[in-house]
């Protein structure tokens, strides 16, 4: 195929295939404009010549320009634990074949050079990395251990690897996914300390070309066939059936992608409630339950070893709940009912906030730590933050559980759920940014909780489209909520140094999202920008990807991509059911409640729509969100509703009331907020490097701001016990994330009461521990401790403990350690202790903390495993305890 797009054009209007209707744009900007027929942006042009048709000339430009200068950082086991976070090794590739000189590890560069101007990185360069880890070795032999930058003891026994991380591809900057790129571990194979390897850089296969033809290919006759006067919208509803068709795999489960096998829970579900539910309630069906074990919801494999650190697999329930909705099968809700009861259970005891009324755990969906959170998250304080997406989440299951039992016959449980419910929407109150007008991203610290302003895409949409947020806020959320040229970005602003994934990306599905929570708040402004961003992407590339950089539109510049991609080919045909036709399902009923926007006006139709055990042939006209007239079978229909029982085929025949509607959108920029600053406090004053671009820095003590400074110091003082943070602002008033908390702790405020004094201790060979030993603690060795303390003074106090658990790296898998903790026998809170690194069994850290008030007098606080604290493995739910640990925080 040609790249002329006059060429192209000039072909299809000979062969009759471009109509007069082509040549108006449905929706136009500076980036892109969407016609009738095709998509046209800048060089690239995709064409629908027919329903059944579509040609592209789309190439990325990923690899045409890329920098020679290549930054990068060595990673012991995975960990960014090379130098303080801003400071990395420089070197520009300046021909086919470049060298490092031999970097000692841990030593900084001197300053960053720039690379000669319209010098760009050479195809398939070759970069060859050598570091001398002496040094790290020789403290391996002469003190059994090498200390960090920031004071970290990495142990002889826990040394798995040497790796580096980088800017320019194949190097990532995900630490924590180093040890999945066997390329990117450097190897010292003749002993002498010098570790080395060889990189090819900007290969050609990284353009990562698309096909330049798609033609229906699959019978797709069993399914809805959709025809409208605009080919464009009907091809990439076409093509999205044959990829779902693609997506089945032969044990009737769904594939999440082409480059992601078997079946993932938020994935699926976010799917089913889209349209899978419609069109494969079977499939849907059979790939739920294949997310269930024991009876409980699995939570995929992630953060710290999943569950409870990452806590949105209730999703599952609402998409449960939606194929209960389009089906009726009473078999399948007394199916899933139970199930979903006893997961909520769970959750209710390990991950809801008593105290906000929000919900603990990663956000929804964005799970990979680095691209949504700052980089002095542990996966414990990533269990801590209190997410907007994941806690609508919880808010819709708990309403959904509500209407279950209440079908159910099991009334007395209704009232709570529904109470539940209300406890989680009033919480989110307190993510609500007034001057901004929509919702921040969480609340996130340790022990003094803050809000992150950013705003977060699919968490924003889902307000709206599960009513956590009233009327109102509502309107507020889709006019005010930042979107880019592009489409809306998972998250905004964007976050310095880290490639794009969720970081400065756009999902199609999330988009999907979007798209429906702007029509159910009326605004067409931002439904038909939401319309136009989820068809560029797949008419330009021929397939649903997965994800695209924000900032170009391109696909091919984000760590991980795929086509076919399940969520993303449900987002369009969502788009055809519940917004243009309006279609949503309740217990008893089907609704329509449409609304096309006036440049997309016309006749449209959809044939052998099935609903239960009618069929419907659906016809509607004109534009608008208002229904002039709706008919069945000719007659005419006081409402847009349509029963359960309706049986056989009927037709429906819809007039808009060609309605004009208004609405805004915030178009807005790529930017990118400061960089976390790194503090560090000595001599009661708090210090930190020089943030680029920022202006000013606002210092939180107990998280509450206390100051705004130009310098890059603080004083504090330091009698009392006080937890300190500083965030770098810039000349616009965008403020970076805030750093590490610093605690300062008086001798006298603290409590260290060893693990080994309570109980037998371990006699496993690791190190590192304070004391003379430590604990192990599993579902068979010592599954309760019982530690006496006596508290001098009433007041409020936080409890931790430090840990270890080397059952798996700090990024995926199932093996996070969950333990109740009581009060003299009252319930205070959940601890959880995460995974820090596969085989690390001396890399200590502590768990969240538990603030609670405690009276003056002897006490015993209990640690012990309950059937509610069951993680994702069942069988390994382990770690090893150092001490625990009593801070007094407070009188009150």
């Amino acid at each position: 195929m040609k790249n002329s797009v006059s060429v192209i054009l000039s072909l299809l209007l000979s062969a009759g295939y471009v109509s007069a209707q082509s040549g108006k744009p449905i929706y136009t900007s500076d980036a892109y404009t969407i016609y009738p027929d095709r998509v046209v942006q800048g060089k690239y042009t995709a064409i629908a010549a027919s329903a059944t048709d579509l040609q592209s000339n789309y190439q990325s430009p990923a690899n045409l320009f890329k920098s020679p200068v290549v930054d990068f950082k060595f990673s012991i086991n995975g960990k960014d634990n090379e130098m303080p976070s801003g400071n990395d090794h420089h070197f520009i590739c300046s021909g086919s074949e470049n060298a490092t000189p031999l970097i000692r590890f841990g030593q900084l560069d001197a300053d960053k050079k720039n690379a000669p101007a319209g010098i760009y990185l050479k195809p398939s360069s070759q970069f060859k990395i050598r570091v001398d880890m002496r040094d790290v070795l020789s403290a391996f032999k002469t003190k059994g251990y090498y200390t960090c930058f920031n004071g970290d003891k990495i142990y002889k026994d826990d040394f798995k690897g040497l790796f580096v991380a980088g800017s320019t591809a194949p190097l990532i900057w995900d630490f924590n996914n180093l040890i999945n790129h066997p390329e990117l571990e450097l190897k010292d194979p003749d002993g002498d300390g010098i570790y080395e390897t060889t990189l090819i850089l900007n290969k050609p296969g990284d353009a990562n070309n698309t096909a330049s033809l798609w033609k229906l290919s699959k019978d797709i006759s069993a399914f809805p066939q959709y025809r409208s006067g605009y080919l464009l919208s009907d091809a990439i509803y076409n093509l999205a059936l044959e990829e779902m068709q693609n997506a089945v795999e032969p044990d009737s489960t769904f594939r999440t992608g082409k480059e992601w096998s078997g079946v993932w829970t938020r994935d699926i579900s976010y799917s089913i409630i889209l349209s899978m539910a419609v069109l494969q309630p079977k499939v849907a069906m059979y790939s739920l339950m294949k997310k269930v074990q024991n009876g409980r919801i699995i939570q995929d494999t992630g953060t710290g070893g999943a569950y409870p650190v990452s806590s949105d697999r209730m999703i599952w329930a609402v998409a449960a709940w939606e194929v209960y909705k389009v089906t009726g099968d009473r078999k399948w809700l007394e199916k899933v009912y139970p199930i979903i009861k006893k997961s909520a259970a769970d959750d209710a005891y390990n991950v809801y906030d008593r105290q906000t009324g929000l919900v603990r755990g990663e956000s929804s969906f964005l799970d990979w730590r680095e691209e949504t959170y700052p980089k002095w998250m542990q996966p414990a304080d990533i269990y801590e933050s209190e997410c907007l997406g994941t806690s609508v989440v919880h808010y819709q299951v708990n309403k959904v559980l509500a209407a279950m039992a209440g079908l159910m016959g099991d009334h007395k449980a209704v009232s709570g759920y529904l109470q539940q419910a209300e406890l989680i929407k009033k919480g989110l109150g307190s993510l609500w940014l007034s001057g901004k007008g929509y919702y921040g991203q969480y609340l996130y610290g340790r022990n003094n909780k803050i809000i992150s302003p950013r705003s977060e895409a699919l968490g924003e949409a889902l307000t709206v489209l599960f009513d956590a947020a009233d009327a109102d806020k509502q309107q507020s959320v889709i006019n005010n909520t930042p979107v880019n040229e592009f489409g809306i970005p998972c998250i905004y602003p964007q976050i310095p140094n880290i490639l794009p994934y969720h970081n400065n990306a756009v999902w199609p599905f999330v988009e999907s999202y979007w798209a429906m929570a702007s029509a159910k708040a009326g605004n067409e402004t931002s439904l038909l920008r939401a319309i136009a961003a989820i068809y560029r992407p797949a008419a330009l590339w021929l397939t649903n990807k997965e994800n695209f950089v924000a900032s170009d539109g391109d696909f091919a510049g984000t760590q991980i991509n795929s086509s076919n991609m399940l969520w993303s080919l449900s987002g369009n045909i969502a788009l055809v059911y519940k917004v243009l036709f309006g279609i949503h399902y309740s217990e008893n009923s089907l609704e329509f409640t449409p609304f096309v926007p006036k440049t997309l006006a016309g006749k449209r139709s959809l044939h052998h729509f099935k609903y239960r055990d009618a069929v419907l042939d659906i016809k509607m006209s004109g534009y608008g969100n208002q229904i002039k007239s709706i008919s069945l079978d000719g007659r005419n229909m006081s409402r847009a509703l349509l029963p359960a029982d309706l049986k056989g085929s009927h037709q429906v025949g819809i007039v808009l009331a060609n309605n004009t509607v208004s609405g805004k959108s915030n178009l807005v920029p790529g930017y990118t907020a400061p960089e976390t600053p790194v503090v560090t406090n000595a001599k009661k004053k708090l210090s930190w490097l020089k943030t680029k671009n920022a202006v000013s820095y606002r210092v939180i003590k107990n998280g509450q701001p206390i100051g705004l400074t130009k310098s890059s110091t603080f004083n504090i003082i330091a009698g009392k016990y006080a937890e300190y943070q500083v965030v770098a602002v810039d000349a616009k008033g965008v403020s970076s994330f805030a750093s590490e908390p610093v605690s300062v702790i008086p001798a006298t405020a603290q409590q260290i009461i060893e693990a080994e004094t309570i109980t037998g201790k371990s006699e496993l060979p690791y190190q590192g521990f304070t004391g003379c030993g430590f604990v192990e603690v599993s579902k068979t060795t010592i599954t309760k401790l019982d530690i006496p303390v006596n508290i001098i003074r009433t007041g409020t106090y936080i409890i931790d403990l430090r840990y270890a658990n080397g059952n798996g790296p700090i990024n995926t898998e199932n093996k996070c350690a969950i333990r109740t903790l009581t009060v003299d026998d009252s319930f205070a809170g959940t601890i959880v202790l995460p995974q820090r690194g596969k085989g690390e069994w001396s890399n200590w850290g502590y768990s969240n903390g538990i603030k609670l008030k405690l009276s003056k007098g002897k006490h015993i606080v209990s640690i012990y495993f309950k059937n509610a604290n069951e993680n994702m493995n069942i069988n390994i739910n382990q770690a090893m305890l150092d001490h625990f640990r009593l801070i007094r925080a407070g009188d009150n």
